[in-house]
């Protein structure tokens, strides 16, 4: 029997309680209220109404933690080491377009390494969840990653650059690299997902670069602990702040860096 933590049970309610709406107004989808928020990305009453449903339940268990939400930014923590990085909506390009991929994204980071991460898909119930030490998985199934070890055997996500983001050039490059060694690339269109997806063997790697704390902190953990490689693309570790990340199965992650790295 698998036992969660108090903190996993933590996130994974608040998680669960905001996902009531989304699932609402996903069949309403057509009647959201929406506004522009910048080029090519956008906002919805639903991300809202979901980021704050998980303030509320998550500020009632750990008065003391501060948050990072994608919408409302920073609020500090008042014991200065634990942070909530919550992504409501990951994917509302997706949401907002009736294609049925997206995600809650929570992570606990204490002094800026994610300790614990709920990746939920609600209209899968697929709850993805992992904690340090503890093992990475999908409601009460225990995650590994791939044991793929040929390049030419992996399926590989990515983020594709939209208008506004930058380096689309040095991305076309990469892209074109992967497509001539991989079995295939994928773009699912929600990071946390992508990552998720590499913890439980479904595909060998995620790739992207100018991706946000919120979109990639819970898939840190979730790969982790499922026995994969998180990086910079350039071997760094500095992924919550650079927004480059690769993640990987074990076999996998240096052969495709250095392919990243050559094409760029």
């Amino acid at each position: 029997m698998i036992v969660r933590s108090a903190t996993i049970n933590v996130m994974a309610a608040a998680a669960r309680k905001a996902a009531r709406g989304l699932l609402r107004d996903f069949g309403e989808v057509e009647q959201l209220q929406v506004s522009k928020k910048g080029p090519g990305d956008f906002v919805s009453a639903a991300d809202l109404r979901v980021e704050k449903i998980l303030r509320q339940e998550l500020k009632k268990v750990r008065p003391d933690y501060g948050f990072v939400f994608e919408e409302s930014g920073e609020v500090a923590a008042a014991d200065g080491q634990n942070y909530w990085v919550i992504d409501p909506l990951d994917g509302t390009t997706n949401f907002l377009h009736g294609i049925p991929h997206f995600a809650i994204s929570i992570a606990l980071v204490r002094d800026g390494e994610p300790i614990a991460g709920v990746i939920y898909q609600p209209l899968s119930d697929e709850m993805f969840w992992a904690e340090k030490g503890m093992g990475s998985f999908v409601n009460e199934r225990r995650l590994r990653v791939s044991a793929r070890r040929k390049l030419e055997d992996a399926v590989v996500t990515t983020g594709i650059p939209h208008y506004g983001r930058p380096e689309p050039d040095r991305f076309m490059r990469q892209l074109r690299a992967a497509m001539d060694a991989t079995a295939g690339v994928r773009r699912f269109g929600s990071a946390s997902l992508d990552m998720a997806y590499v913890a439980a063997g479904r595909c060998e790697a995620y790739w992207e670069m100018g991706v946000k704390s919120w979109d990639i902190a819970a898939g840190i953990i979730l790969v982790r602990e499922a026995g994969g490689y998180v990086s910079e693309i350039d071997g760094g570790h500095d992924m919550l702040t650079s927004g480059n990340v690769l993640a990987a199965n074990d076999h996998l992650h240096l052969p495709l860096g250095s392919l990243l790295r050559s094409a760029a």
